[in-house]
């Protein structure tokens, strides 16, 4: 067993499994853990995914949200166990791979048009 096996089998034991597919312009509500004192609370963060990285354990999304007119973008580790819960809003249409030019957009010009031909 090379050490590519060994890797990736180590690696599977980490992968979550209840993770819905996330395509690049949907709108996706992330459930954050949050730790206050001693005790841990979900905290959602909700957002269009603007971008998609790697594969495997390694995999990240990149969600972008507007608050108080102030853009807000955060990276997410898909299996971190830090991740609660993903669960999809909407789905978008979109051409792209990567979004980066909603950061130059703002108000009605931000908006993605909704697809109904993936389920959520």
């Amino acid at each position: 067993m090379n050490v590519q096996e060994i890797i990736r089998s180590i690696e599977a034991e980490h992968l979550k499994s209840d993770i819905p597919q996330i395509y690049v312009g949907d709108t996706v509500r992330v459930g954050v853990k949050i730790k206050e004192g001693n005790k841990y609370r979900v905290q959602p963060y909700e957002g269009v995914v603007i971008g998609k990285r790697n594969g495997g354990i390694n995999e990240t999304i990149t969600v972008r949200k507007v608050f108080q007119g102030v853009g807000v973008e955060r990276v997410f580790l898909l299996h971190s166990p830090r991740i609660d819960n993903i669960k999809v809003v909407r789905r978008g249409k979109v051409r792209r791979a990567k979004l980066y030019y909603l950061r130059n957009r703002t108000g009605k010009a931000t908006r993605i048009k909704q697809r109904f031909d993936r389920p959520l």
